[in-house]
């Protein structure tokens, strides 16, 4: 049950993004079956991929919520770097390079293309692995943790962005820091239904992209995407073709916030070593009673592990 849960958010969140993309972009380049359901499939397979690794119980609203957030980071993730380094477009129908570029100015060479999208992999990974180990190891009061891990994806989205488009548009202040901003509201949000902050830090970036595309695409829809800025308008049977896709979109959002108000109401997610718990867990001793709701809201994988413990003669 709970990796077709985990299929459905993925296909939600694929379709969300698929969404705004073609509703920003159809009226310039058409409307495909392939393009748009590119961005679904990988959200689908995203979705199973991140149920597998973290194993949330997904009846609950809270674990929806948070592995919607996942899912649309990771999506995002995968797309990006493949339209960045790995794939070859012509880029004269864009006013911003969507290929890597530096100055505005597209790289052609694929061998330096490949080599700084490997470079910024593992810029990724690293900080992967850094917010992965200061949710482990937590040295810090909570409020620090939550403003490194709330705003580390901001940064890097910000920086990002700013390469890209700071070329051709100018450097915008508000938007630098605008990303940041956002992801830090999104973990607050977030902190109500996790105490993981490694959950926190990524789940906060898929609500961050999330709401700025939604905000650009829909607040202001005849503005172009800054990647067309000053391009004709080649597809104007979109402008009222892509209105059919609102409603979806629409009930997406309302899906998640219905399972966000719900899950605020739930015991939070716990990181995947919880910390009031963990001598019960390693040592094979009785559940305390304390440590019960703590244990209920892990992972399915670890409440297994305790049980299996729990049940071993001392």
């Amino acid at each position: 049950m709970n990796f077709l849960i985990a299929l459905l958010v993925g296909l939600a969140a694929g379709t969300h993004v698929a969404t705004w993309g073609m509703y920003k972009d159809a009226i310039h380049e058409g409307f495909t079956v392939r393009r748009y359901a590119r961005s679904i499939v990988v959200g689908a397979l995203a979705g199973l991929a991140v149920e597998r690794f973290v194993q949330f119980d997904l009846t609950r609203a809270s674990s929806i919520v948070v592995l919607f957030g996942l899912v649309y980071a990771l999506e995002r993730g995968i797309v990006e770097v493949w339209k960045t380094f790995l794939r070859d477009e012509d880029q004269s129908k864009y006013f911003i390079p969507m290929q890597f570029a530096v100055g505005g100015r597209p790289v052609k060479s694929r061998g330096a293309r490949l080599a700084a999208g490997a470079a910024y992999v593992a810029a990724v990974v690293a900080i992967v692995g850094g917010l992965w180990a200061l949710d482990r190891t937590r040295p810090l009061p909570h409020w620090a943790l939550l403003l490194v891990a709330g705003s580390a994806w901001g940064w890097v989205a910000a920086v990002g962005g700013a390469w890209k488009d700071a070329p051709k548009e100018g450097f915008e202040l508000f938007k630098f820091f605008r990303s940041p901003i956002m992801t830090l509201g999104f973990a607050l949000l977030l902190s109500l239904l996790t105490d993981s902050y490694f959950y926190i830090a990524i789940g906060a970036l898929g609500y961050e992209r999330a709401a700025v595309e939604t905000y650009k695409t829909f607040f202001f829809p005849n503005k172009p995407r800054g990647k067309f800025a000053g391009m004709p308008i080649t597809h104007p049977e979109m402008l009222t073709r892509r209105q059919r896709f609102i409603p979806l979109y629409a009930a997406i959002w309302a899906g998640v916030i219905a399972a966000y108000v719900m899950g605020v109401r739930e015991p939070k997610i716990k990181q995947l070593r919880a910390a009031t718990c963990d001598p019960s867990l390693r040592s094979g001793q009785a559940l305390r009673p304390q440590c019960a709701r703590d244990v209920r809201s892990l992972p399915s994988a670890l409440r297994s592990q305790h049980a299996a413990r729990s049940t071993q003669p001392s």
